[in-house]
């Protein structure tokens, strides 16, 4: 028997999760992000594939999801109920012997050796519609790269296998953006140096991209673009690396003294989270979008992990001191992030 990584993910799973909680809304667009009113600032968390079709996409900030999809049903975010689902999808995939890696809330590796594995990647879908009523997509790959960019040509609901066989008759001709790890900035990066394709990537002089790209990033990306990638799956249950907190304000704040005062109410906020969790805290982000739309952020370190409300308050404070930049503000975050030891 040959040893198979699946790429599990479900399809439009927030969204998916709302319309199995409201029947009456299936088949119509869906929108999900912030409080559910458009009219106010926040971004689209996710949308089902009929908002889709709009344009609508995460990210996207909720306003201009309502004037592309006016006719969309617009919902607020309920972390738990996506909590609880997720939760249930876990179990069920477990239930079913294989080693299984979450990889948090919509997705999970799964790693089987057999001779038939659209056969398993079937029986996850079964599974998990029986449990659930949610449907899935799954890649197949000889390694985790490939099994996670198969389950993109297998949505929706499909099944998909993606091989060192067809890698190249699949995945050679298409942009280097469809390859994992490639974003905007990183694919004008290799196009200006000739470097479009997957397969000219793939044919690409490493020590050149590293040059371009950084010593870690280049040769990583020639690799996926040659199909090279671990197989390796951790069985442990999926821990998360940080919890975050964050308000989109409906008024630009101006006066830099509120700004502070909201960001001790996130501090607090993800303090609660942290004690939940019964992990310290090792560092302390704060995020700031300043209008119209420009995001940076600063961390502060701790001395040693916290769960101490005054300590990760001090930490936050110290984060936001390294903002010299004091133009309106439209976005706050705070993120805690954990010690190592969890994936």
């Amino acid at each position: 028997m040959t040893s198979w990584v699946l790429h599990v993910d479900l399809d439009e799973f927030i969204a998916a999760v709302e319309v199995l909680r409201r029947p009456e809304l299936r088949g119509r667009p869906v929108v999900v992000g912030g409080d559910g009113d458009p009219a106010k600032r926040g971004v689209v968390a996710t949308a089902s594939y009929q908002a889709r079709e709009y344009g609508v996409h995460s990210g996207l900030p909720m306003r201009t999801a309502a004037r592309r999809c006016p006719d969309a049903v617009f919902l607020p975010v309920d972390r738990a109920a996506y909590e609880a689902v997720s939760a249930e999808v876990m179990t069920a995939l477990r239930d079913l012997g294989y080693v299984t890696e979450d990889l948090g809330w919509d997705e999970a590796f799964v790693g089987a050796d057999t001779d038939d594995p659209e056969a398993v990647a079937r029986q996850i879908q079964q599974q998990i519609k029986a449990a659930t009523a949610l449907d899935s997509s799954v890649g197949i790959g000889e390694n985790r790269i490939q099994a996670k960019i198969a389950s993109g040509f297998a949505k929706p609901a499909g099944v998909f296998r993606l091989t060192s066989q067809n890698w190249f008759s699949v995945l050679g001709d298409r942009p280097t953006s469809a390859l994992v790890g490639v974003g905007v900035k990183t694919e004008h990066k290799l196009a200006e140096m000739g470097i479009v394709t997957v397969a000219d990537l793939a044919a690409a002089d490493v020590a050149a991209v590293a040059a371009r790209l950084g010593p870690t990033i280049g040769p990583w990306l020639v690799q996926t673009a040659r199909g090279l990638g671990p197989a390796e799956l951790a069985a442990e249950p999926y821990v998360p690396r940080s919890r975050s907190r964050e308000t989109t304000f409906q008024q630009n704040i101006e006066d830099w003294a509120q700004v502070r005062d909201e960001v001790l109410r996130l501090a607090d906020q993800v303090t609660a989270d942290v004690e939940a969790e019964q992990r310290p805290a090792l560092r302390i982000v704060v995020k700031v979008r300043h209008a119209p739309f420009f995001t940076s952020t600063h961390g502060h370190a701790l001395a040693e992990p916290a769960s101490d409300r005054d300590v990760i308050r001090e930490a936050a404070l110290a984060a936001l001191d390294k903002f010299t930049d004091r133009r309106p503000v439209r976005l706050l975050g705070v993120r805690a992030e954990f010690e190592a030891g969890g994936r």
